[in-house]
């Protein structure tokens, strides 16, 4: 567990007089003589019922004897801002909503004032995730506080990291009422949405007449605009929203915002696959790259909960395994506490022993394996900057030399070989094995590096690489359960993954160096 200083108190502003402003006098009198305005939620007006106050937590105080009445009603009606068409109002340049309910002649019965607060400070929990460039997408139920972090998401990426931001708010309560923008957004831009079913149309035309680095939204809930968050993101443009839902299992059970963790989709596996998986013939897997790569559950105000690789716990639980949290907390001192967690718990682990760090079963795991001397490649007649391009892509633990003596393996060219220059004849009699090309393109020495010199490095290294991993991939196999291997430099970890895909499972690495490992999964 490691703690984080507080970079910025929490200091808020809730302009309250000014709600107070719109209520009638007695029921402004009565709050007033409540003496605990920071938490008071929402005042609600009903036709012909006592006014009620709404308080943290989960308390209601009446507020007065005498019941609402229709000059009530019209009084707030006549000082707040125009009622749209989804009966709601606001208060000039405050957060307040104040909403209505009609009869069927349209007719105001009932009214809730809701008390908008800009709460600063409240990022510096999730700071870092924030503005670290992926799009975030906030989980959690209704009143927890997603709103509250969106706009304070959206004042520190404007105004403190100095980026181009423009906040899509589709019922005023990011910036609030009127046409100037809350000073709780900071020097983020404002685009208000003339209706709900327009926030698709007014997120795309964001990006393209804008030109933003950061969008921000709040509460995506339809097909359109999941898909105009993915188009959005494929831009190259980071996302800040919040969705419908508490939790990372409600969007994965949610067909119209699955799309925004990857969608799901059903693969129908041949009778051999299936054996060799030993599942089902018909299993779901992730349909494609989530639109938000990071995803925060807020549990409660001080408690939230991070993944920081959406694609592995989403991947994680379609194969029946519990993907654990960065669980993040805020203490009273402001400090915030994190319990780093990349790893993924099966559900069924029952008592057997797990890694008190990572919460897999393992493998005897002290220190890193030695390193090994990295391959030396030697390119005859090919174009060095496509094979190094190739080989830093893929990560593979090789380096291009340019002596025959330092070679483990030589590239070259079908002409070449055909024409078997001395170079070649000279690899040929000390046992150096040449590797050859179709042609000097980029796709071929892509094509190289990922298939034939990974399988090479695989062969080379099967004396003490290959029994681990095949010892582990039998244990899953046999368990269903995963196996986290000894950690390695990030080379050997890219032949442990070719080993297990080999084997039709899946795997992904974890931790942080030097202690980062595969953890190998059933498929």
């Amino acid at each position: 567990m490691t703690s984080q200083p507080p970079h910025l108190p929490h200091s808020t502003t809730d302009d309250l007089g000014l709600l107070l402003a719109v209520l009638p006098p007695r029921v402004r009198k009565a709050i007033e003589a409540l003496g605990t305005p920071d938490s008071l939620i929402e005042v609600v007006l009903d036709l012909g019922r006592a006014p009620e106050a709404r308080l943290i937590p989960g308390r209601t105080v009446v507020l007065s004897e005498a019941a609402t009445d229709a000059e009530d009603l019209a009084f707030v009606a006549r000082h707040v801002g125009r009622f749209r068409h989804d009966n709601r109002a606001g208060i000039e340049r405050t957060l307040h909503r104040i909403s209505a309910i009609r009869n069927r002649d349209g007719g105001i019965v009932g009214l809730t004032c809701r008390i908008g607060r800009a709460v600063f400070g409240t990022l510096e929990i999730v700071r870092d995730v924030v503005l670290g460039g992926a799009s975030v997408l906030l989980l959690g139920r209704p009143g927890v506080g997603k709103t509250t972090l969106l706009r304070e998401a959206a004042r520190v990426l404007a105004s403190d990291a100095a980026k181009r931001v423009v906040v899509v708010d589709t019922s005023n309560e990011i910036a609030g009422d009127g046409d100037i923008a809350h000073p709780g957004i900071g020097l983020a831009r404002r685009m208000q949405v003339a209706s709900p079913d327009a926030q698709h149309a007014v997120m795309i035309e964001a990006v393209e007449n804008h030109m933003p680095e950061v969008v921000v939204i709040d509460e995506i809930g339809t097909q359109a605009e999941a898909l105009a968050a993915r188009t959005i993101a494929e831009r190259g443009v980071q996302l800040i929203a919040t969705a419908h839902g508490n939790a990372l299992e409600n969007l994965l059970k949610n067909p119209t915002l699955a799309d925004l963790v990857g969608g799901i989709q059903t693969v129908i596996l041949s009778d051999e696959e299936a054996r060799r998986r030993r599942s089902q013939k018909t299993v779901p897997e992730r349909r494609a790259e989530p639109t938000f790569p990071v995803l925060i559950e807020i549990r409660d105000r001080d408690h939230l909960a991070v993944y920081r690789d959406v694609a592995a716990a989403v991947d994680a639980r379609l194969r029946g395994v519990t993907a654990a949290p960065e669980m993040r907390r805020r203490g009273e001192d402001g400090r915030t506490e994190i319990v780093a967690s990349e790893a993924v718990v099966a559900g069924a682990l029952g008592r057997q022993r797990r890694d008190p760090a990572h919460g897999v079963t393992q493998q005897q795991r002290s220190v890193p394996r030695s390193a090994r001397r990295t391959w030396g490649i030697l390119p005859f007649a090919v174009d060095r900057r496509r094979l190094e391009r190739a080989i830093e892509q893929h990560g593979i633990g090789a380096e291009l030399v340019d002596d025959l003596d330092q070679a483990d393996l030589v590239v070259t060219i079908k002409a070449q070989e055909r024409r078997t220059p001395r170079c070649l004849r000279d690899a040929r009699r000390r046992g150096v094995p040449i590797a050859v090309l179709k042609s000097n393109t980029q796709a071929q020495a892509d094509t190289f590096v990922r298939t034939e010199l990974v399988q090479r490095m695989v062969r080379s290294v099967e004396g003490s690489l290959g029994p681990e991993v095949e010892t582990a991939i039998d244990q899953v196999l046999d368990r269903g359960l995963p196996v986290a291997l000894e950690p390695c430099e990030r080379r050997l970890r890219r032949l442990e993954h070719v080993m297990i895909h080999d084997a039709g499972l899946a795997s992904s690495s974890r931790g942080r160096e030097p202690f980062r490992h595969v953890v190998i999964y059933p498929a």
